[in-house]
């Protein structure tokens, strides 16, 4: 990777509802133009209100934003870090906009997703494209930063996040488990460049489980879904977590690790669908549980963001732990990364 002069650093995250009055709207910014009726809107925003309107994701990333700002810092790096969101303020648009005010002219972009497909990666492309054209003539350069499922902080992190949640259960035999958003199976086919067969999403979350037990001792796993919505009749990636915990009682497990390698920080889905639903049903079947810690508190995944930006200010090497896929996710001013690579699949309305 050639060497570029760069600006700043933009990190792009989904967003999330920081109150009460926040969470409709948040929920309407997610779900425009999918048909997703009111009363299923007004389920999901139940679990936010769970929560006091308040999603952990927002607060996070300024905490993961200010230890990279430290991390930069340390190294003699100059790069002030801006804070965009897709679907709730601050905006990406608007961030775009005070940058270009504050003579901005090229940013690396950190998306908050390790991996590839439509929703991990190039709808990120697209929120790119979309606040450069809403900024319009001087909106800065936009490059961003590579897939990092396979880095080896990013692994390190989550190994170290296991071992810590087996320790909280004194040491009994438990079952480990990675689970991953789930995405309809037609969306996971979609996902990579269409000559290799797809399934790069569902393809890299195995590597990074594989990957991460691996690191952390661990000699059988699982790997699940969760939070999956829309149609029933509509094929998703499966099992989802709770089924699994249900499987997993019934094969005579007594005790659960969870690792939500899917996710770097806690949204309100790993919060609600972890957290309370997995672990209540635990609960109930009388199973240990304990949930792994997302890697974003972790001082190593500060470190990863500044050597992903690294690897384009200062040509440093790249470093992943897998050869099953090329270096990925680097595309400028939301240009896909191949022709018709994670093609987004039309969702059909929620009935």
């Amino acid at each position: 990777m050639g060497t570029v002069s760069y600006d700043a650093l933009l990190w792009l995250s989904f967003g999330g509802p920081e109150g009460p009055d926040d969470v409709m709207p948040f929920l309407e910014n997610v779900t425009r133009g999918r048909g997703v009726p009111r009363e299923r809107l007004e389920e999901v925003a139940e679990h936010y209100r769970h929560f006091g309107g308040v999603s952990p994701i927002n607060r996070l990333n300024r905490e993961a934003m200010a230890a990279v700002q430290q991390e930069l810092a340390a190294r003699g790096i100059d790069l002030p870090v801006y804070f965009g969101n897709r679907n709730w303020h601050p905006m990406v648009e608007d961030t775009l906009e005070r940058m270009r005010s504050d003579g901005v002219r090229r940013a690396l972009v950190f998306p908050t997703s390790a991996y590839g497909g439509y929703s991990a990666c190039r709808q990120y492309d697209e929120d790119i494209e979309r606040a450069r054209a809403a900024v319009g003539e001087g909106a800065p350069e936009l490059l961003k930063l590579r897939q990092f499922f396979d880095h080896p902080l990013f692994v390190a992190a989550n190994a170290d996040a296991i071992r810590a949640a087996h320790a909280r259960l004194a040491g009994r035999p438990a079952r480990t488990v990675f689970t991953a958003h789930s995405i309809p199976t037609a969306a996971d086919a979609a996902a990579g460049p269409p000559e290799t067969g797809g399934e790069w999403y569902s393809k890299q979350v195995f590597e990074a489980a594989r990957l991460v037990a691996a690191q952390s001792g661990v000699e059988e796993y699982d790997v699940v879904w969760q939070s999956r919505s829309g149609p029933p009749h509509i094929p998703w990636l499966e099992p989802d977590i709770v089924d699994h915990i249900d499987a997993l009682h019934e094969q005579g497990v007594r005790d659960v690790v969870v690792s939500p390698i899917g996710f770097v920080s806690d949204h309100l889905e790993v919060v609600w669908d972890l957290d309370n639903e997995a672990a209540d049903r635990a609960a109930e079947l009388g199973m240990g549980f304990a949930r792994a810690a997302t890697p974003n508190g972790d001082p190593r995944f500060a470190e990863l963001v500044v050597e992903l930006a690294q690897e384009h200010l200062a040509g440093g090497g790249v470093r992943k732990l897998s050869e099953a896929f090329p270096v990925a996710g680097c595309t400028l001013n939301g240009a896909p990364c191949a022709e018709g690579c994670c093609a987004p699949v039309r969702r059909p309305a929620t009935s």
